[in-house]
């Protein structure tokens, strides 16, 4: 088998390890297939030991002995919730810091400068569900009114059995790339609560075709403009909006690597009937609870917020309810933000490129926002008239999708090249562009802010006060 493998990545030009993934992502069809043909009236335990062996599988055909790491996770996981029950905040906490641990130990003593397809890629995503099994445990022992509606509806009220929370982990259309999705919502499937409707298959091939139109894009565009093209003299010779127009073309592409994985992987969980959410108004089904892609939204970004927002919806979810919603009680937005993203970068790896690329995030949401509080300011002034011009607006329009698109690609150079000799020696191609426009902006924003900025009435006192400086949030 590993021949075989080894013979076709090299006939399509592909690494083996990323050929293993793909052709792991697209069994998950097949295995949906025979769930439903011959799996699907059996008993729950059965259904429970096919998802559990399944994904057993995939990740032994990806990764081989490296699985023993997974199983650790799981047996952890369950061993704690039964012992510390009765001790919910230690359970949460335990749980958590074991599995984050045990995942930045694999990081230290396995990642290179590359970006490495190894057993730590499936982990960090069972890590995620893991520590979302504890807080949900941990909610099912809390008062409702101290929950949010999302962590009411995955609140759970008693520990799952072992080989529940094995199928559960390994369920095989989301243990390697995910998406992200509380034991809750499996439960409910297994429970056959989405039986009687029927456009899983239809929603999940919809998917599945997507996923693959966007992974050609992807790679074709990768033969004309792989990542290390950037570290070649011939890019270092073209003309400034040359390297800029590239910048942007690859900024998508490099994009579209994650979302024709995500696209893939939902269409098989759609496939199984994972992820019904309810009739829309319409009278139509929605099957979008294990999408991690919000594709209108992606494709018609104006501003680097709308790419957040759209972009790894579901990881993103999951940390702003266990990481930003449970920071509440330091009662400040910005350091809540803050975290959820060092969180998110931590949870990537030690690699200095995920640091600043989330770091690069906060500075541009911040900014977007500070720019979308000006504008407001000016369309409801005076002068509102003429910032609603429609020529105006045409001029505001290409300036939102140059700096949205350039942006973009900006943001991702870290990330993608990982280690800091690399994405610097990248930045100091583009002359350091985003450092250059957004450290004035945010010095002459505060300079502003402390000084110039006149006093706003208070309307409670009739007196007057100082304007608070923007703070960042999230919505």
């Amino acid at each position: 088998m590993g021949f075989l493998i080894g013979s076709l990545a090299a006939a399509v030009g592909a690494p083996e390890p990323a050929l293993r993934l793909l052709i792991s992502i697209l069994v998950g069809y097949p295995l949906a297939l025979v769930y439903h043909n011959f799996m699907y009236k059996q008993s729950t335990t059965i259904r429970h030991i096919y998802f559990a062996i399944s994904g057993f599988l995939l990740i032994v055909f990806n990764y081989g002995f490296d699985v023993y790491h997974s199983l650790i996770a799981i047996l952890f996981t369950y061993v704690i919730a039964n012992v510390l029950y009765a001790k919910p905040k230690h359970l949460v906490i335990i749980n958590f810091i074991f599995h984050m641990a045990y995942l930045l130990l694999a990081y230290y003593f396995t990642e290179s400068d590359e970006y490495d397809i190894i057993w730590t890629m499936p982990h960090c995503v069972l890590v995620l569900r893991l520590i979302g099994l504890g807080f949900s445990i941990a909610d099912g022992l809390k008062k409702p009114e101290s929950l949010s509606k999302d962590q009411k509806e995955s609140a759970l009220t008693r520990i799952p059995s072992l080989l529940e929370i094995t199928a559960y982990t390994y369920f095989p259309a989301c243990c390697l790339v995910g998406p992200q999705f509380p034991f809750r919502r499996y439960e409910r499937f297994m429970n056959k609560e989405f039986e009687r409707y029927k456009g899983h298959v239809r929603s999940g091939l919809t998917r599945f075709g997507l996923g693959i139109f966007y992974l050609a894009i992807r790679q074709i565009g990768a033969g004309f403009l792989p990542d290390e093209y950037f570290l070649e003299e011939e890019f270092q010779a073209y003309v400034w909006w040359h390297k800029y127009i590239l910048l942007a073309i690859w900024g998508k592409l490099a994009l579209y690597k994650y979302v024709s994985c995500w696209l893939l992987a939902e269409g098989a969980a759609t496939c199984f009937g994972l992820s019904f959410v309810g009739i829309k108004e319409d009278g139509s089904e929605d099957w979008s609870a294990c999408s991690n892609i919000k594709l209108e939204m992606f494709e018609k970004a104006s501003k680097l917020g709308h790419y957040v927002l759209s972009f790894n919806v579901n990881t993103n979810h999951w940390v702003a309810e266990n990481v930003y919603k449970r920071l509440k009680f330091l009662n400040n937005r910005t350091i809540s933000y803050a975290s959820a993203l060092f969180f998110l970068a931590l949870w990537h790896g030690f690699h200095t490129g995920y640091y600043m690329s989330f770091f690069m995030e906060y500075l541009t949401i911040t900014f977007e926002r500070q720019i979308s509080n000006i504008y407001d300011g000016l369309a409801n002034g005076p002068k509102g008239n003429l910032v609603k011009s429609t020529p105006s607006q045409v001029v505001i329009f290409i300036l939102r999708q140059i700096y949205t698109l350039v942006g973009m690609g900006w943001c991702l150079v870290p990330f993608v090249f990982l280690s800091y000799d690399k994405w610097f020696s990248v930045y100091k191609t583009f002359n350091y562009i985003g450092f250059v426009l957004l450290v004035p902006w945010f010095l002459g924003h505060f300079i502003y802010n402390q000084f110039f900025r006149p006093p706003k009435k208070n309307v409670k006192s009739g007196g007057e006060t100082r304007a608070p400086s923007s703070k960042v949030a999230t919505d």
